[in-house]
């Protein structure tokens, strides 16, 4: 059986995420700081009848999500899937002009160093077996410059850039790098209801040469201005 790690879980498309991948045949682990939100997780999947466990850290502190990582290998075997999506603080981003170092540094915390430590820490297994998946998930403003998220868009085109270089690099290698640029609030009942959203993944998750897609899918920059 196939684990899918979810990176920064929470109890909307993290919980969606699982559900979908445990509705494949995937155990389920679950990575956040929120003990409660992890402990709805992991009741909501074992009504289901999704093997899952949950695994308490925080991203930006490296080391505990290195051991993180080391105890899901521990208790499954191996990781086949992982999926970094961390919370996106909206009241944390700035303005291009209000944009400061401090501002940068944050996000650089958040998103950058958690999902190469990820990498560093699952890619040569991958390698090895010649195997696996990596999925990236961002907001809109990682592909299109959006003026009033622009620290998170400084980090999040940065976050991209990587991506895309492991994409190259590894997909001839039978692992796949994919990135998934959400453009819409996620919201139950909504065009962004974090089971639609879900569903896309795993249908990228399945494409093959495909390395990105924005959901909804063919957004350009004009929806934006």
């Amino acid at each position: 059986m196939k684990t899918i790690v979810i990176v920064g879980a929470g109890t909307g498309l993290g919980l969606s995420l699982a559900k979908k991948f445990g509705d494949e045949g995937y155990r389920v682990a679950a990575i956040s700081r929120n003990a409660k939100k992890l402990k709805v997780i992991q009741e909501e999947l074992s009504n289901l009848n999704i093997e899952a466990k949950a695994f308490i850290a925080d991203i930006t502190d490296l080391e505990s999500l290195k051991e993180s990582i080391k105890a899901i290998k521990i208790e499954f075997g191996s990781i086949d899937v992982i999926e970094f999506s961390p919370y996106a603080k909206e009241e944390k981003f700035t303005n291009i002009f209000e944009t400061k170092s401090e501002n940068i540094s944050e996000m650089l915390e958040t998103y950058l160093y958690p999902s190469i430590q990820l990498v560093n820490e699952v890619v040569p297994d991958m390698i090895t077996k010649g195997s696996g998946a990596i999925l990236f998930t961002t907001g809109i403003s990682t592909i299109f410059p959006l003026p009033l998220a622009a620290n998170a868009g400084v980090i999040g085109a940065g976050l991209r850039n990587y991506a895309e270089n492991l994409y190259n690099e590894l997909e001839e290698k039978g692992i796949f790098i994919r990135h998934l640029a959400i453009g819409t609030v996620i919201e139950p009942g909504t065009i962004g209801d974090p089971d639609s959203i879900a569903e896309a993944w795993y249908n990228l998750y399945n494409e093959k040469g495909k390395f990105e897609e924005t959901f909804p899918q063919n957004l350009k920059q004009a929806d934006f201005l």
